[in-house]
């Protein structure tokens, strides 16, 4: 379970987050809904250790952590990012393979073997050796959800998944969100689609900017 307790931030004296208290249990499936502004990205950030928070406390499975100062082979939250982030000079495996090489010190054989499979199971056993370059839109947030998921982390965030995405990759984008879920993977989804959020969701957060 994750428990956030006060959580706090601003930028350049504005705040966004203002002492947020929320509850995930383990296996579900989290929506956050809002205008821009509310500061439903720079929470997914703060969980991972992209931005610090002004206050506040982080608690997984009883634990208090600081995702800034935790080795990334302790990750809690990992994420999908709107723009994927796949490294441009790297193929589809090299993107997977990198970060669990370097940072969980996996073997490369091991990452290999472990990034085919996530493939497969993403419906991209034949990409491998392409680069991000040569892959539709569907295909790189595949790429970057597999990932994200290499690095095992205990809970996954999406930030805005099914951004300018046509209805049938969203479809594809439910189904791959709802499978995690049945292998009891913990969610947080950051989105604008009221429609997606509901279909998915165990619970929704809506959130406003802060006056």
């Amino acid at each position: 379970m994750l428990l956030i307790k006060d959580l706090t931030k601003s930028f350049d004296g504005r705040r966004i987050i203002d002492q947020l208290n929320l509850e995930i249990q383990d296996g579900e499936i989290l929506t956050i809904v809002g205008p821009s502004g509310g500061g439903k990205t720079t929470l997914l950030r703060c969980l991972a250790g992209l931005e610090t928070i002004d206050s506040g406390e982080l608690i997984i499975d009883g634990t208090k952590f600081d995702p800034v100062e935790m080795d990334n082979a302790d990750q809690v939250v990992g994420i999908v990012f709107q723009d994927f982030q796949l490294f441009p000079h790297l193929s589809v495996l090299e993107n997977i393979t990198l970060a669990p090489m370097l940072s969980l010190k996996q073997t490369k054989e091991a990452s290999v073997t472990e990034a085919l499979d996530l493939l497969a199971k993403f419906g991209l056993s034949d990409k491998e050796n392409l680069y991000p370059y040569q892959l539709s839109g569907g295909q790189k947030q595949r790429v970057a959800l597999a990932r994200a998921l290499a690095m095992k982390p205990k809970i996954l965030g999406y930030d805005e998944p099914t951004s300018a995405l046509d209805p049938e990759l969203r479809q594809q984008v439910e189904e791959v969100i709802l499978t995690l879920k049945a292998q009891g993977m913990t969610q947080i989804v950051v989105t604008h689609d009221m429609t997606f959020a509901e279909n998915i969701a165990d619970n929704i957060l809506t959130v406003t900017p802060v006056q």
